[in-house]
């Protein structure tokens, strides 16, 4: 009788578990418009190039740290984490009519590694933007960034160089930082309302059956801590129809899945080579594409940018493939004295077509759930700095105004 007791307890909680919960947002009726609170707790030499002034061998956060030691570098980036992003910045992201913020988090804040440089102090930092995002009437998206052993390569994972994520014990460590997370907002989730498993794993590059694994690992490890949020998973770089439909969907018993795809043109030739109108036809072509998804899907980074021109977007120390200066690329046009500085002192021919280009990505990804804009604000790349765009009328106010109407029609 007692096992029997048991049995149906267990019963109960599980089908508790596996029950669809309801979420702070509405993520099937109600659009997402918001944005990345980029290089804040993960540095990108490109948002913040004043930082990334110790030699060409500093890179990334990692190298940033080694080179500097715990103590200067903790000292350095507590002052860079206390003013880069502020309540005031919360206010103004509400004011400009957005109701997400997605904040990108390294492992390393959260659960770190014996031997790693990396510094901590971050998570009380993003204990008081949670609270200010509550004041703000803003949801937040926590999104790990970076994995042990880099999930691409990329300096946006913390570390610049080799992808040895799925090597040894690195996934099982990115499950402890996501655990982490759920655990330490669990009580959050009137605004914590998503956690994204992991940013851009590099696909191409790795076990994709694995990374499969790793997701349905993350879901159960985000609804054993707390049902009350959704799972955000990224596509990995994989088509966000053939790939992904049916999997993780409410019809193969899984809920409250977001699926995130970036989407950019401007890294590879062929895009940078685009005229503005091209890049507007292809940005309205992918709205449908959008639509078609069998899941809550999110376009979690774009960009006003139709050109690669801002200072070390592809890495410390490279050039730009628009003006032939990246490895292996041919000059499309000039990047000097365009695209630095502030959106004040860009062209009116390109004003408008970043406005134009934003407006029919607006018009576009707001086919299915909606858009958080890559980034809130950066030291000098206007066509990136969506506080800039907007205080210069280049990102619509309302958000549903247009200067450029019918661009997807």
């Amino acid at each position: 009788m007692l096992c029997n007791s048991y049995q149906s307890l267990a019963t109960v909680a599980l089908t508790l578990l596996s029950s669809k919960r309801d979420l702070a947002f509405d993520y099937q009726n109600d659009k997402v418009q918001g944005v990345n609170l980029g290089g804040w707790f993960v540095l990108e030499p490109w948002i913040t190039p004043s930082i990334f002034s110790l030699g060409d061998g500093v890179v990334d956060e990692y190298t940033y740290t080694q080179s500097l030691g715990k103590d200067e570098a903790s000292s350095r980036l507590t002052s860079h984490w206390q003013t880069w992003i502020t309540q005031d910045d919360f206010s103004a992201i509400a004011r400009a009519g957005l109701n997400h913020v997605r904040i990108p988090i390294g492992y390393w804040a959260v659960a770190p590694l014996d031997g790693d440089p990396y510094v901590q102090g971050q998570l009380p930092i993003l204990d008081q933007a949670i609270g200010w995002a509550r004041t703000a009437g803003i949801k937040v998206l926590l999104d790990l960034h970076g994995a042990p052993g880099s999930q691409n390569g990329f300096d946006n994972s913390g570390r610049f160089g080799p992808i040895d994520w799925q090597q040894g014990d690195t996934v099982s460590q990115t499950l402890n930082a996501i655990n982490g997370l759920a655990q330490r907002y669990k009580g959050d989730t009137d605004v914590v309302t998503a956690i994204e498993l992991l940013n851009e794993p590099l696909g191409s590059s790795l076990n994709l059956d694995e990374v499969k694994t790793f997701y349905q690992n993350g879901y159960d490890t985000v609804h054993q801590s707390t049902g009350d949020v959704a799972v955000c998973i990224h596509d990995a770089f994989q088509d966000i129809q053939s790939f992904w439909n049916g999997q993780f969907s409410s019809s193969s018993g899984d809920s409250n899945v977001i699926l995130d795809t970036h989407q950019y043109q401007i890294f590879s030739p062929d895009e940078v080579g685009r005229s503005p109108s091209e890049h507007v036809s292809v940005a309205c072509g992918l709205g449908p594409k959008l639509a078609g998804t069998d899941k809550w899907t999110i376009v979690g980074e774009w960009t006003g940018a139709q050109t690669d021109c801002a200072k070390w977007l592809n890495g410390y120390g490279k050039g730009a493939r628009y003006d032939g200066t990246f490895p292996g690329s041919s000059k499309v046009g000039d990047c000097t004295g365009k695209y630095t500085g502030s959106v004040a002192d860009l062209s009116s021919d390109d004003k408008n077509n970043i406005r134009s280009f934003i407006e029919a990505q607006l018009d576009a990804y707001e086919q299915h759930t909606g858009w958080i804009f890559w980034t809130w604000k950066t030291e000098s790349a206007p066509e990136w700095h969506m506080q800039d765009l907007i205080s210069n009328g280049l990102f619509p106010q309302p958000l549903n105004n247009r200067q450029h109407p019918g661009q997807c029609s």
